[in-house]
Formats: structure tokens, sequence, C-alpha cells
């Protein structure tokens, strides 16, 4: 099995960051990072322009950072309520899922949100409220509420069926 160095062109998840040099495995380089234009042989002429790869892509990284703060900014603290058909025992017929999440919260800020952010272990099934966390970018996360209610009701109704709910759950003694 062949190795070869290559020079990254731009930052790839779980091998590193643009303008660094990495020793791959040949069909890794030819096959995935050179044809879709994330590498380059690490050759004399290529190490020269290096620095200069490795500057855009620190500047690329920190317009990210700053873009992603923005956002985080924006979202973070937001409430979004979602109404829904449901069971006596507050159960959903159906559920919310963390595409609805992201068309809503687009709605609210503005913005395209991507689902796949949207850091919800499974559906929401439950009348309730739940705190909800967004990875933006790895190191930016922003935290925002979803409440899901019976049809008519609202935030203040939300909150009671919470309250009541965790004094339910709470030890008795």
């Amino acid at each position: 099995m062949s190795r070869i160095k290559v020079l990254l062109i731009q930052d790839v998840t779980g091998l590193g960051t643009a303008g660094n040099v990495y020793n791959v495995a040949g069909g890794y380089a030819r096959n995935y990072l050179m044809p879709r234009g994330m590498a380059l042989l690490a050759t004399k002429g290529a190490l020269k322009q290096a620095e200069e790869i490795k500057q855009a892509g620190i500047r690329r990284r920190a317009q990210e950072r700053a873009n992603a703060d923005a956002q985080a900014q924006m979202i973070n603290g937001k409430r979004l309520i979602f109404t829904a058909n449901a069971g006596d025992n507050d159960r959903l017929y159906g559920s919310v899922t963390s595409a609805d999440i992201a068309e809503k919260l687009s709605e609210l800020v503005g913005f395209n949100i991507d689902r796949r952010r949207i850091q919800l272990e499974h559906p929401i099934r439950d009348l309730g409220i739940y705190p909800v966390q967004m990875r933006l970018i790895p190191e930016v996360t922003s935290n925002f509420t979803v409440a899901v209610v019976r049809e008519g009701e609202g935030w203040s109704e939300a909150e009671t069926r919470a309250a009541k709910a965790a004094t339910q759950k709470a030890p008795q003694g």
C-alpha cells in the first residue's frame, strides 16, 4: 500500500486544514482528494504555494466563525411554538422533527437553517417544552426552546403543563 504526500487546498474533515502537507494512502489521494479539488501532490511548486493556501484557509475559517457567531446570537434564546393534535395522555398524533424545527426557525431568523445542525436525539412526540441545541460549526452552538401545545394553546399553557409534569416526576416524601 503506497502512501503519498499531499498538500491540502481546503479543510478536509477528519484529515486536516488547508495549507498543510499530509501523508495519505495513494488511493485516497488519487480517487477522493484530488478529483474533488481538495488536495495537490506535494511537489516543490505546490509547497511554495502552501503558505498562501494556509493564510487563505485561516481567513476563511475566521469568516465562517464570525458568521456562525452572528447567527448564534440571532438564534440564542428564541422560542418556537408548534401546535399539534394530541391524545388525552399528551402524546402527539405524529411528531415534531428537526426538519419542522429548522423550517420554523428559518422563517423566524430570516436565513436558511440546515436541519442536520439541530441536535435532536429523536423527534418530539409529546406536548411540552424542550430545550434544543444547534451546532452551527464545531466550536459554535446556540440554544433555543421549542414548545409543543394543543390547538389554541400558547406559551403559558405549555409552561403550566411542564410545571405540572415536573411536580409529578419529583420524588414524594
